[in-house]
């Protein structure tokens, strides 16, 4: 079954995500500790996280599973 332009759409959206998270770990050696410490504090109180995101996605059933 192909994708809706939608479901493409929100895969991008991922793979953005995914490269700006890399970004963030490429800095992170760069940063003392009290600014990584800020910054994990801030990662942490994200809302919404990727966990939100993939219970999300979980929270229906598969039609074709």
């Amino acid at each position: 079954m192909p994708l809706s332009g939608e479901a493409i759409r929100l895969m991008n959206y991922i793979d953005d995500v995914a490269v700006t998270l890399r970004r963030v770990l490429a800095t992170v050696p760069t940063l003392s500790d009290e600014e990584r410490f800020r910054v994990a504090q801030h990662l942490l109180q994200a809302r919404p996280s990727a966990d939100d995101v993939a219970q999300a996605l979980a929270a229906k059933p598969i039609p074709f599973a």
